[in-house]
Parts: structure tokens; C-alpha cells; sequence
């Protein structure tokens, strides 16, 4: 995670406006002491952007040269504005407004519109699917699921790039936009959404931004209103503004200049909803007296990961590569990137799966591992062999900590009990703070030992658990904390959006991991057609996908693996090949100029380090159909395919997993998927040779379950087993 979400540890507010840039290196300063005029911050990954604005912005507070209610930062996601929150406040500066593009220009929305329109602001629609496919529906255009979310995604493009329905063909041609259907039938969506619209007397989040230009262009009062309020702005990833909203922030500025931009073009990934470099590149262009301090020292990564960073950019081509920021570590050596091949994706996440595993027992936290791919169809083999070799887990792009269901209730139940004090019974017997919350979580569903089970029930325990390291820290950074203390704390970083960390290694797409970083990262699936993904064809499109990769490399503070595999499934024909933007890079890849004489790290195969045989195709043993999937595989047999499973033996199993889960203080899916125990009901092995031959029941699962598998198998009745082991 970020430094502010990766540390639960509360620091002491500086005491004086000087005492805010201690610590900051040269440039770092000079940011935060260039409060006035424009300003462009050029910061590498990995590099203390955050650091240096929300400093510069709480150092302009703190010497008061600058009013809190006179700032505007605003970003791209709730996470990052929350975190920026999060440090002002820990900074002394919390009355500064830190928030979204959307959000702010919400809150302005539903204040001036009575004045500039009338009556009530539309309802906001959450989410627009839905309305496309009615829109789609009206239009007599059938589009599958996938379509419907590709048309969508092209809809909110459209409007981000202020292109109206009519205009959309033409516009797609000019930019030679790959266009998910037939542009004149998208056009004809869009049209018909938009009119769906105005008839439920809905607006969306591109409309949220739409009006707001709207109003301040037509309403000079209100306009001027704003403008009196906010003085000074700060725009945080600068590089993924894009037309629509650079609109609402020239209006916002009006003639001013009091404006600091923070962004690195190398690690633009977003063109797909409208994001444009353009803006950051051009703005000294724009604005010929700014200062500009670039941003190199890299505190994120090691020696080893910044010097593949760097080799994968000299090769990049095009106007953003032009203005990349060559980035020098500042951590001691650490291990040389690891290179593996594979035969196939099961094995690729097998081999995985072992790595992960082993530095977890060397002592890396698994909340500090994290598992990147470029689609989110790559995770299901990936969840399959994290579960099959224990390792828990998390799943990237669930909601927002803060709102989810038993994080509201518990923090009711924590009020509840602060306000009773010394007359809430449930507190009769605890000692101390973190003895209090976890009394009063009890009644919420938290134990001393993960829940046996997975989905729903886990995750609200996670919640819970994280709820009480929350405290524990709490506790320990203050000394003589109350239960009031901690629900004060609680509702600030509820405010900001400053959520506690969740255990458990990250799944996640390479888009969502931006911002992010973990001492591990594991990069997979990197072969042509996927990385480059297939559908990238231009120039632009391939330099963006070569970004993509770096934002994941640069996501790694101290290992760093990447891999392959050369077919999807056992058996099938070795005809992948890994990414052409490792030519160069990995050792033995053939020479690129001066990249290649600097290629560093290991190179493995991937059946040595997996310590596997070449496997056959694997086929469905009803149908004969070739299986590609991870669970059909380990089911050997067609998801569809009529089971013959032993429902009796499955519920014994069940019942004995439960009980292992329980004594190990694991989650259950750490002894036995689901889906293993399906197979082994199916299957009935009878011997240690047949169990072994079942998917997901590798040789150190044998060795501790194996015997209790085959008695219950067998018919005998087993019990917890860990006592008679």
C-alpha cells in the first residue's frame, strides 16, 4: 500500500510551520516553498509527490500565507483524496478541501443550482449500464453483456471529450478510435441514452462536470463566487486530466495563476476515458514564467527495480517518452528481478502460488504482496492457487472500507459503548483500549481466530480484524487513549477516506494498482496479445501499454518477478511468446542498444523452479472436450457437465474442513477449496497416488490431510485429526 495507508502509526502534528519541511529533500522543498504563481511538479514513481504537496499546502497554512478554506486539491479517485486528507490532518492543516474532480464539482452543483436553474438538482445515477441497455433496447440494438460495458465505456469517453452524439462518428474517425460496434449505431445509443435521461429527470457523473461548466460559464456571479473562495489549487496526476474537466479548472482559475500541477507523462495509462498527457506537457507552454522542479529520487524501490524501471522507458518512442524523468534509487541494493517462463497459466500460477508462500514464511507480511495482471479475467486461476497453497488473499476493487456494512456498525457499536463508559457491562472486564474494541466488535462478529469459510463471512471478519489493529496502533501511539479517542480518529479517517490495511496478498489489475505499492510484486500473464494487450495496434496505443507496464514495475519496493507462460492450457501447443517490451531486459533476450548491456536479473524456466512435469491437455472426463479453465480442470470435467459427485461424502468433508480451518486458525479455503473437495467427492480416491492426482492437493497437503482424506473417503468417521496427528 501507500506510506499512508501502509503505516497505522499516528504522528505527532509538527509543532511550527518550519517544523513541516523537516525532513524534505532539496527539491521536495523547493516545492513546498513555492507557494505563489505557477507551479509544475514533474515527480517520478515512487518519488514523494504526495509528500511534497501536501507539505507545500500545509506549510503555506501553517506560516499563513494561505487560508485552509481558500485551497481546492483535487485528484482522480476517493482513495487518493481521502489519503491526501489523511496527511494534512496529521500535518495541522485539516480544514483544507482535498477532493475529486466529480465530488467538488458536486457540491458546488447542488449549492448553486437552485440559484442558476430552479427547483431540485436531478438525481444522480450511480451506475449508467443499465440505461444504456434500455437506451440500446429502444434503438432495436442487441449488445451482449461485454458490448453493453464497451459501449458505455464509450459513452463516458464521449462526454469527457465534450463530443456530442451527432459529432461521434466523425470524431472516432479523426482520432482513429478503435470503436467497440458500428460508430453511427453508438451515436445512435448515445442520442437515445441522453434523451432516456432528460425523460427520468436523471443526470450522471459526466453531467455532474458538464453542468457545472455550464453554469459557470453562463453565471459570471456565481463564477465569481467561487472565485472568491478559492484562491489557490493544487491538481494531483495531473497527466490524467482530461478536455472536460481542464475546462472546469480554467473556469475555476478564471485569470489567475495561483496553480500547482503534479504529474509524470510516463505513467498516463488512461486515454481510454479521455486522460491526455497533453495538458502537462504543454503547460509551460501555457504558462512561460512557472516554476518547475522535477522530481527524480526515487525512496520507493531498490536499485535493482528502478534500473528495470528506467530500461523499460529508454526504449519508449513518442512525445511522452520525450519528457521522462530518469529515476535514481535511494534504498540499498536488494535482489535482481527474477524472469520465469512457464509451460502453461496453471503452472505460471502454481510457481506463483510457491514463491508467494515462501517469502511469506521468510517473513514478508502477505498484505504486502501483490499479484498483477492486465485484465481481470486473469485472477480466477490465480485466486485457485493462492487458495490451494494457503495463502489468503484479497481481490482489489471491493468498496470503499468506510462504507461497507459492518465497518458503519461497528463504529455504532463503538459510540454506543464510548458514550455508556464505565456502564456498558461488555466493558466490565477489559483493561484497555484495544481489550474495549475487541469486547465490542465481539458482538459484531469478530473472534480471536479467522471464521472457517470464505466469501461474505471472511470479509467481514477482515473488516472487523482490521478495525482492531486499528486500535492496538491507536493505543500504542497514545498513550492513555479512551474509547472516545478512538471513535473521534475513526470518524476523521471515515472523512478522508484513511482506511486501515486488510492482510492478505492483492489481486489486482495493473490499472487499479496505480498509486499502490508493495515490497513484493509479482507481474504475470507477460506475453504478446496480453502485453501488449492484442487489441492495441496504433503507435500510441503500444507506448501506452509499455507505460502500463512500467506504472507495474515502479509498484515494487524490493522483489519484483515477472512471468510468462508459453500456452493457456497443459499440453496445448508452446506458440506464446513473452513481452516485447522485455527484449532487451531480461537476460539472454538479445541486445537493444545500450538496454541490453545493462540487463540484469534472473532467468528461470519455469518447470525447474515449479519442480513440475510437463503436462498433457487436460479433458473433460465426460464430454472429452479439451478443459482450459482452472476450475473445470480441477474438476476434470466440463463446468456444465453432469456431476456424479458424492453429496454425502462432500457434507463429511465439509464438516472435517471446518474443523481443521478452526484448530489452524485459518480460513477454510487454506485446507481444501470448494472445488478440491468437489473433486475429490467425485473422484472417491482410494489411495495416496489417486489423492495426490487431484488438483489442489500438492505434496505438503497430502502429508498433513492426506491420511484423514482417505479415512473419510473410506467411510470412517474423522474428527479434528490434528490431536491424533
Amino acid at each position: 500500500m501507500t506510506a499512508a495507508t501502509h503505516s497505522t502509526l499516528f504522528p505527532q502534528v509538527p509543532e511550527t510551520a518550519d517544523a513541516v519541511l523537516d525532513g524534505l529533500d532539496p527539491e521536495q522543498r523547493e516545492v513546498a516553498l513555492a507557494l505563489t504563481g505557477p507551479v509544475c511538479v514533474l515527480a517520478g514513481a515512487g518519488t514523494g509527490k504526495t509528500r511534497a504537496i501536501t507539505h507545500r499546502i500545509a506549510y503555506g497554512v501553517r506560516s499563513g500565507r494561505l487560508q485552509p478554506a481558500s485551497v481546492l486539491a483535487v485528484t482522480f479517485t476517493h482513495r487518493a483524496a481521502g489519503e491526501m486528507r489523511g496527511r494534512l490532518r496529521q500535518l495541522g492543516a485539516g480544514g483544507v478541501q482535498a477532493r475529486t474532480f466529480h465530488s467538488a464539482a458536486l457540491r458546488q452543483l447542488q449549492f448553486f443550482w437552485p440559484k442558476a436553474v430552479g427547483g431540485d438538482l436531478p438525481r444522480l445515477l450511480e451506475r449508467k449500464i443499465q440505461l444504456v441497455a434500455d437506451a440500446a433496447a429502444r434503438c432495436r440494438i442487441r449488445l451482449d453483456r461485454n458490448e453493453l460495458r464497451d459501449v458505455t465505456g464509450e459513452i463516458e469517453w464521449a462526454k469527457v471529450t465534450q463530443t456530442v452524439p451527432a459529432d461521434y462518428p466523425a470524431v472516432v474517425a479523426k482520432s482513429h478510435r478503435d470503436a467497440p460496434r458500428d460508430p453511427a449505431e453508438i451515436s445512435q445509443i448515445y442520442a437515445m441514452y441522453e434523451q432516456l435521461k432528460r425523460d427520468r429527470s436523471v443526470i450522471d457523473f459526466e453531467d455532474v462536470l458538464l453542468l457545472t461548466v455550464g453554469i459557470l460559464q453562463d453565471r459570471h456571479d456565481i463564477a465569481d463566487q467561487i472565485r472568491s473562495q478559492y484562491q489557490h489549487f493544487v491538481v494531483d496526476e495531473y497527466q490524467d486530466v482530461s478536455p472536460l474537466q481542464q475546462r472546469l479548472l480554467d473556469l475555476w482559475l478564471g485569470d489567475r495563476d495561483n496553480l500547482c500541477v503534479v504529474g509524470d507523462a510516463s505513467q498516463t495509462i488512461y486515454s481510454f476515458t479521455g486522460a491526455t498527457p497533453d495538458h502537462l506537457l504543454n503547460f509551460r507552454t501555457r504558462h512561460p514564467g512557472a516554476t518547475v522542479v522535477k522530481l527524480v529520487r526515487d525512496y520507493r524501490s531498490t536499485p535493482q527495480v528502478v534500473h528495470l524501471a528506467n530500461g523499460l522507458l529508454s526504449q519508449a518512442r513518442g512525445r511522452a517518452a520525450e519528457h521522462r524523468l530518469e529515476l535514481v534509487s535511494q534504498r540499498d541494493p536488494g535482489p535482481d528481478p527474477v524472469y520465469t517462463e512457464y509451460a502453461d497459466e496453471p503452472t505460471e500460477a502454481e510457481g506463483t502460488a510457491r514463491r508467494i508462500r515462501d517469502l511469506i514464511a521468510a517473513g514478508v507480511p502477505a498484505g504486502e504482496i501483490a499479484v498483477l495482471y492486465r485484465i481481470n479475467a486473469q485472477s480466477e486461476v490465480y485466486e485457485q492457487a493462492l487458495a490451494d497453497a494457503g495463502v489468503p488473499y484479497q481481490l482489489r476493487g471491493a468498496e470503499r472500507f468506510f462504507e461497507r456494512q459492518e465497518v458503519r456498525e461497528a463504529g455504532v457499536a463503538l459510540r454506543g459503548a464510548a458514550r455508556a463508559g464505565g456502564n456498558d457491562s461488555l466493558l466490565d472486564d477489559a483493561e484497555d483500549l484495544p481489550a474495549q474494541v475487541r469486547a465490542v466488535l465481539s458482538t459484531k462478529g469478530w473472534t480471536p481466530q479467522p471464521p472457517a469459510g470464505s466469501g461474505a463471512v471472511r470479509d467481514r471478519w477482515e473488516s472487523l480484524a482490521a478495525l482492531v489493529r486499528l486500535a492496538e496502533d491507536f493505543a500504542r501511539a497514545r498513550s492513555g487513549a479512551t474509547l472516545s479517542d478512538l471513535v473521534a480518529e475513526l470518524d476523521e479517517r471515515a472523512a478522508a477516506q484513511h482506511a486501515p490495511t486488510v492482510q492478505g496478498v492483492t489481486l489486482a489489475s495493473l490499472h487499479s494498482a496505480k498509486g499502490l505499492e508493495w515490497d513484493a510484486v509479482f507481474l504475470v500473464g507477460l506475453t504478446e496479445g496480453m502485453m501488449p494487450i492484442t487489441y492495441a495496434k496504433t503507435d500510441e496505443q503500444i507506448e501506452e501499454e509499455r507505460r502500463l507496464l512500467y506504472v507495474g514495475v515502479t509498484r515494487a519496493r524490493l522483489h519484483l518477478t515477472l512471468s510468462w507462460a508459453l500456452s493457456r492450457s497443459p499440453g496445448g501447443r508452446a506458440s506464446r511468446r513473452p513481452s516485447r517490451f522485455l527484449k532487451g531486459l531480461r537476460p539472454g533476450s538479445g541486445s537493444l542498444g545500450t538496454v541490453a548491456s545493462g540487463a540484469s536479473g534472473s532467468f528461470e524456466r519455469g518447470a525447474a523452479a515449479g519442480r513440475r512435469k510437463p503436462r498433457g491437455p487436460v479433458l473433460c472426463r465426460v464430454c472429452g472436450t479439451t478443459l482450459t479453465e482452472a476450475g473445470a480442470m480441477k474438476l476434470m470435467r466440463c463446468e456444465d457437465c453432469p456431476s456424479d459427485m458424492d453429496e454425502a461424502l462432500y457434507e463429511r468433508l465439509r464438516d472435517w474442513r471446518a474443523d481443521q480451518a478452526r484448530e489452524l486458525g485459518q480460513p477454510a479455503y487454506c485446507v481444501f477449496t470448494d472445488k478440491t473437495l468437489m473433486a475429490i467427492a467425485e473422484r472417491v480416491p482410494g489411495s495416496a497416488g489417486e489423492l495426490s492426482s487431484i488438483s489442489g492437493v500438492g505434496a505438503r497437503k497430502l502429508d498433513r490431510f492426506g491420511a484423514d482424506v482417505l479415512a473419510i473417503c473410506a467411510g470412517e468417521d474423522r474428527g479434528a485429526g490434528l490431536d491424533e496427528d
